[in-house]
């Protein structure tokens, strides 16, 4: 009987002191319980994934600096380059006028008067150094900034170290991409542009130079001296593209930034060479001209780090990326760090496009020294090509029977120089 009589107490206490709590509106024991529960469990966090917004997207801006910088970029925007900020840095306000681009920059007002730098590397660098602070607002943010222009004028060969030194300090890694002007040019210019080369040398993580003369063996004889300048911005373009387009664009092989930035950090100068292919080995012969390209300087054999780029249509196939990528692999140093990547592109059906870039050479002009001393003792090796090359023909087989309709065999597509024609 006393138990029971305790047990009703309990139970009436229990049940004053909760409506208590409700009446007074704070929470019962019970309900504090489960709300602190809750609010851990709210804390914490459950499981999900990373909320795509919150995602960085990896920053990349092209600075086009001076005539041919701005030429450059101009051509980027006709070709509809997505995936890159496009900006044009120059001292002639007219120039700046004619410009594509959106985010123009007008350096040098009062040095230049907006009339250009007139050829002086000087005033090009003057220009650009009472304009540091807007050139520091268009590289900051960048991850990867690539600085283009053509070297021996005023602006290029002044104001593009400033502004790599300016992109560097905020943390980008620094390409810079640029031209040596034509022999016909004069050896002032020639003098000015080595001379700026080597300044800009010292401010970015890897150079690429590009001599507009190695483009007289691409262009044919009669090509008009407008189209001839015209074929060495798209050089520019195409440079800036075959990096760019590896990390930006989604592809069959996707490269991280932090691949690219491995190779081209602090890699020094560097060479590019890019080729084409079509037909039945349209890979093999985009890789094999792309390695032996005329822009190349030296043999890419030199190189401590390779990055190239394979480019075709819908059409495209896994046995041919793989075909090109073998070549490459068996023609470079073996130690060599390689970042390679692979996309579909609309419009180059039937045609594969392979950029190479070709880095860790300690200095252009040395390496072509060496190469060059090595020629002499011993003439370099053409790359062999016999082992990606389809199956020949068993015994037997006539020229007849390969020029029969559905007959796999067809002639060998490979250029002349390599079949020692």
């Amino acid at each position: 009987m006393a138990s029971l009589l305790w047990l009703a107490f309990f139970s009436f206490f229990v049940s004053r002191a909760g409506c208590f709590s409700f009446l007074s509106g704070a929470p019962s024991p019970a309900r504090r319980t489960t709300l602190l529960l809750r609010r851990r469990a709210a804390e914490k966090g459950s499981p999900q994934l990373t909320d795509p917004a919150s995602l960085r997207p990896c920053v990349i801006k092209v600075v086009g600096v001076g005539g041919a910088g701005g030429n450059a970029v101009n051509r980027m925007i006709d070709s509809d380059v997505r995936g890159v900020e496009l900006f044009t840095i120059n001292t002639d306000a007219q120039a700046l006028a004619g410009s594509k681009a959106k985010s123009k920059i007008h350096i040098g007002k009062s040095a230049t008067r907006g009339l250009g730098a007139g050829g002086e590397p000087a005033v090009g660098r003057q220009a650009a150094m009472e304009s540091s602070s807007e050139i520091a607002d268009v590289v900051r943010g960048a991850d990867m900034v690539f600085v283009v222009c053509g070297e021996g004028g005023g602006t290029g060969s002044g104001a593009a170290p400033v502004v790599a030194a300016a992109a560097k300090a905020c943390g980008a890694l620094t390409v810079g991409v640029v031209t040596k002007p034509f022999g016909f040019e004069g050896r002032k210019r020639m003098r000015q542009a080595i001379e700026g080369i080597e300044a800009l040398e010292k401010e970015v993580d890897t150079l690429i130079v590009i001599s507009n003369d190695k483009l007289l063996s691409i262009v044919p004889t009669n090509t008009p001296v407008s189209e001839a300048f015209l074929v060495a911005d798209d050089i520019l373009r195409q440079g800036i593209i075959g990096i760019s387009e590896i990390i930006v664009k989604p592809g069959l092989i996707n490269v991280d930034f932090a691949d690219v930035r491995t190779v081209m950090e602090n890699a020094g100068s560097a060479l590019m060479g890019i080729g084409t292919g079509k037909g039945p080995n349209r890979a093999l012969d985009a890789a094999v001209a792309a390695i032996s390209s005329p822009l190349l300087d030296v043999p890419v054999l030199n190189a401590k780090g390779v990055v190239f780029n394979v480019v075709g249509g819908p059409d495209l196939t896994l046995q041919e990326i793989s075909t090109a990528s073998n070549f490459i692999h068996e023609n470079i140093d073996q130690d060599a760090n390689i970042i390679f990547g692979a996309l579909v592109q609309d419009g180059m059906e039937q045609e594969v496009s392979i950029t190479v870039l070709a880095t860790g050479l300690a200095s252009v002009d040395a390496a072509i020294a060496r190469s060059n001393v090595d020629s002499q003792q011993a003439a370099a090796p053409v790359p062999s090509v016999e082992a990606f090359l389809p199956p020949t023909p068993k015994k037997g087989t006539t020229d007849d029977d390969r020029s029969q309709p559905g007959n796999k065999v067809k002639p060998n597509a490979l250029p002349g120089f390599l079949r020692g024609l």
